[in-house]
């Protein structure tokens, strides 16, 4: 029997549809679509991202991570795998969604990595997705990069004298997996006096989705940080 092949598609970052019709194309060709999901969440985020099209909602199979700790991730990215070689060796073509990119702070990465340990020999495509920045840039007409401008993509960091360090030896940060951490950040940036030169995505593209064009207005809260985007300019923009 002919094995199925395993897909990682992005899809969203929170609109649906917006996926690349070649993804697209290959999403409709799965038996099986993997969608993973937070433990505090009720539903899958990028599941979220397919409603309003034609996908079967029997086809699709909500993963949750309980555990950020290494080693329980380990065991559930190896107990994930195996329950994907099962469905690819059952001739099932399968699918792993994520919002965004795929390959940009995602679990598809660590995903592919465990199936291909244990499935050394898997067919296997992946295809890219638009980034919640992009979407967070197109959304607020805000420039990523322009001329030689330096831009850093990373996650929050623990500490904020890191983020400062960051802001100060770059152009553009732009600042992922804020969550509960965003109070402090804004109270970073404010005092470095350039809240007016950035902005802030939540749930860009979702039902929930708030833009904020500048930071001088954002209330303080710990909830605003979950699933947000924050583009950081050093220096005000020319025009």
């Amino acid at each position: 029997m002919r094995e199925g092949v395993f897909y990682g598609i992005g899809v969203g970052p929170g609109e649906p549809g917006m996926v690349p019709v070649v993804a697209w194309q290959a999403l409709q060709l799965c038996e099986v679509i993997f969608a993973p999901r937070a433990e505090s969440a009720k539903v899958s985020a990028a599941r979220k991202c397919l409603e309003g099209l034609d996908v079967p909602g029997e086809r699709i199979r909500e993963v949750e991570f309980k555990s950020m700790e290494r080693k329980a991730l380990r065991t559930q990215y190896r107990d994930l795998a195996r329950a994907i070689a099962v469905e690819l060796r059952a001739g099932r073509n399968v699918a792993y969604i994520t919002i965004g990119d795929p390959f940009t702070y995602s679990t598809y990465g660590d995903a592919l990595a465990a199936l291909r340990d244990i499935h050394p020999g898997v067919a296997h495509r992946t295809f890219p997705g638009v980034t919640s920045y992009a979407a967070a840039s197109a959304a607020l007409n805000w420039p990523l990069g322009e001329g030689r401008e330096r831009v850093l993509i990373a996650p929050c960091p623990g500490e904020m004298a890191k983020l400062r360090e960051d802001i100060e030896s770059h152009d553009i940060v732009v600042l992922m997996k804020i969550g509960d951490q965003l109070p402090e950040v804004l109270a970073l940036v404010r005092e470095m006096g350039i809240e007016e030169n950035c902005a802030l995505a939540v749930r860009a593209g979702m039902r929930e989705e708030k833009l904020f064009a500048s930071l001088a207005n954002v209330e303080s809260d710990k909830a605003l940080g979950v699933l947000s985007t924050l583009l950081i300019r050093k220096k005000p923009k020319l025009y």
